[in-house]
């Protein structure tokens, strides 16, 4: 990593995990293979970004602890980059557990529990699914109702314009809420 901390991936440790490794990661990871309109390829920190936003206007008593996981939800990707699921599981190992032990260990980094819990792994799904809408529909070129079709409605009373950031400007805004959520679970 750019820290200088050397992460083993089959046997990852949190004292190795550095948010700015993260945030710099995920900023230059490109959802879609990068095949989306814009000069800019949509970055999974900016989609993570609005994930995090979505699950608070879905439930917005969603807990500050909860959003920071919601933010960090596709952290590990900053090392295994961003694939499809039908694509994982189709590469004959058990990558959902690799993913998971990379994601535990991140989560335990920040003091967060370890694993998601059930209903907030399921409004960070719906509120993924809904990004996911978003994105297919103004940067992919997705018809509304094919959209719908793959990844649902999206929330009621939420809108969004989709405007890529540069990888740049990805990093400083995840970096940036990671800040703000993170002053939140300190006393």
């Amino acid at each position: 990593m750019l820290s200088s901390r050397r992460l083993d991936l089959l046997n990852p440790h949190a004292v190795d995990i550095e948010i700015d490794d993260i945030a710099l990661g995920l900023s230059r990871v490109a959802r879609w293979n990068g095949q989306t309109t814009g000069d800019y390829g949509f970055s999974v920190a900016q989609h993570c970004l609005i994930v995090e936003e979505i699950c608070a206007h879905i439930e917005p008593r969603i807990t500050p602890t909860h959003r920071l996981m919601a933010l960090l939800h596709d952290a590990p990707e900053y090392v295994i980059g961003d694939m499809i699921s039908p694509f994982k599981a189709a590469l004959g190992f058990d990558y959902r557990r690799f993913e998971d032990q990379l994601e535990q260990a991140i989560f335990i980094r920040f003091g967060l529990p370890g694993k998601i819990p059930p209903y907030i792994k399921s409004l960070i799904k719906q509120a993924d699914h809904a990004c996911a809408f978003f994105e297919a529909t103004q940067l992919v070129g997705f018809t509304d109702a094919e959209a719908r079709q793959y990844f649902g409605e999206p929330p009621a009373g939420y809108e969004l314009i989709l405007t890529p950031m540069s990888d740049r400007e990805a990093c400083r805004a995840f970096i940036s809420r990671f800040d703000a959520l993170i002053s939140l679970l300190t006393p």
